[in-house]
């Protein structure tokens, strides 16, 4: 069965995994997700991810018995797309998350694509 929103399922098992305090969620593979998983990393949101076949093998991250990730958002949706210029770039709780924006640079986190200079559609916002 095709999924109509693919970002937005991928974020759903990994708020689903976390919430059952999994080690690891295996996700369907993309170029994008892939990115974002790439982003999830560089941040220090998840362990590690590994491209297995067909499959994103995310290992999630775990401090003090918590989960890293306290919170993970879809904002643009196939019915509404946000897009945002350079200076309106949202700051995610207060900096403590981040967003997550596709430019024509790529798959950029917020503070990134405000340096780079670039806008794009807000694909999610993690914190």
């Amino acid at each position: 069965m095709a999924v109509v929103d693919p970002i937005a399922d991928m974020l759903a098992r990994i708020r689903n995994a976390l919430q059952a305090f999994h080690t690891d969620v295996k996700v369907p593979t993309s170029k994008m997700k892939v990115a974002i998983a790439d982003i999830l990393k560089a941040e220090g949101y998840i362990e590690d991810y590994k491209v297995e076949g067909e499959e994103i093998a995310i290992a999630l991250k775990y401090a003090a018995g918590k989960p890293v990730i306290s919170g993970l958002k879809k904002v643009s949706k196939p019915g509404r797309r946000m897009y945002v210029g350079v200076h309106d770039i949202p700051r995610v709780q207060n900096g403590i998350g981040i967003c997550i924006l596709s430019t024509s640079n790529g798959v950029l986190e917020g503070t990134v694509a405000h340096d780079k200079r670039v806008g794009g559609e807000i694909l999610c916002e993690i914190w």
